[in-house]
């Protein structure tokens, strides 16, 4: 079975794929607006909270999504440690060959690019709780998962 290891998540190494959030550590803001990006006039904001319980290394992993017409934002509401998998795109949905994995630290938060594949949110450590923000307009566009051909994703 093929594995893929994730390196430590950087700004020029998710460039392609999206925006990597840095809370500032010292008295100040952080604007991420550029990230944000919706393509349809008739979606709105909608700002989601959820919990995820942490996952075992190694990860086998099995399908991914994608959001054709809008960035999607995840800021964790508390420390922790996630996996952020991406592929670009291939004939039929993601190419896997290419999928690239990192791996989020504490004090990072993530924006996915419109139409960008990723896995679904995967925690290590601990329970984490995380707000997220996406455009929808109710329709079957608003997400997309497809089953990918099985794989080990490793700590780097």
């Amino acid at each position: 079975m093929r594995i893929v290891k994730a390196q430590p998540l950087t700004t020029e190494a998710f460039a392609p794929y999206g925006d990597v959030l840095v809370i500032p550590t010292v008295n100040g803001r952080y604007d991420a607006d550029a990230a944000l990006a919706s393509t349809r006039p008739s979606a709105r904001p909608s700002l989601g909270l959820s919990q995820r319980d942490p996952v075992s290394p190694p990860f086998r992993v099995t399908q991914m999504e994608r959001h054709r017409f809008s960035s999607q934002t995840f800021l964790p509401l508390t420390p922790v440690r996630f996996l952020v998998l991406v592929a670009p795109h291939g004939a039929d949905g993601p190419n896997m060959e290419q999928a690239q994995a990192f791996l989020a630290g504490p004090g990072q938060g993530i924006t996915y690019g419109a139409d960008v594949w990723h896995h679904p949110m995967a925690v290590l450590d601990t329970p984490a709780r995380f707000a997220t923000l996406i455009w929808r307009d109710g329709s079957a566009d608003d997400e997309q998962f497809v089953d990918v051909q099985p794989f080990i994703l490793e700590l780097g």
